[in-house]
């Protein structure tokens, strides 16, 4: 699946066959902020902390974002969440 395709599918009901970390993003892009954290709090890895992290981040409870950067071993990037969720987004179609 590409980007493209992955936009594609916020058309519909209910998420594509992705990764746990693509169907977080999914999940928050379709405005349901709530599941997308209870999908990002159970990947227990950097990766998960780092979707954990932008999630807390939309939420605008920026210590507690800081703190899953940090987890992920990253730092808040100063770029809108719009374009964060893409850089994650393409980041895990690929990876």
């Amino acid at each position: 699946m590409n980007y493209d395709e992955f936009l594609e599918s916020l058309k519909e009901k209910k998420p594509p066959r992705v990764s746990a970390y693509l169907e977080a993003l999914w999940y928050d892009k379709k405005n349901n902020w709530y599941l997308a954290h209870q999908i990002a709090q159970e990947i227990h890895d950097a990766s998960g902390s780092w979707i954990h992290a932008y999630l807390h981040r939309v939420e605008g409870d920026i210590w507690n974002a800081n703190y899953w950067y940090s987890r992920a071993g990253k730092t808040m990037p100063e770029v809108s969440l719009e374009e964060e969720w893409e850089i994650l987004t393409k980041h895990f179609l690929i990876n």
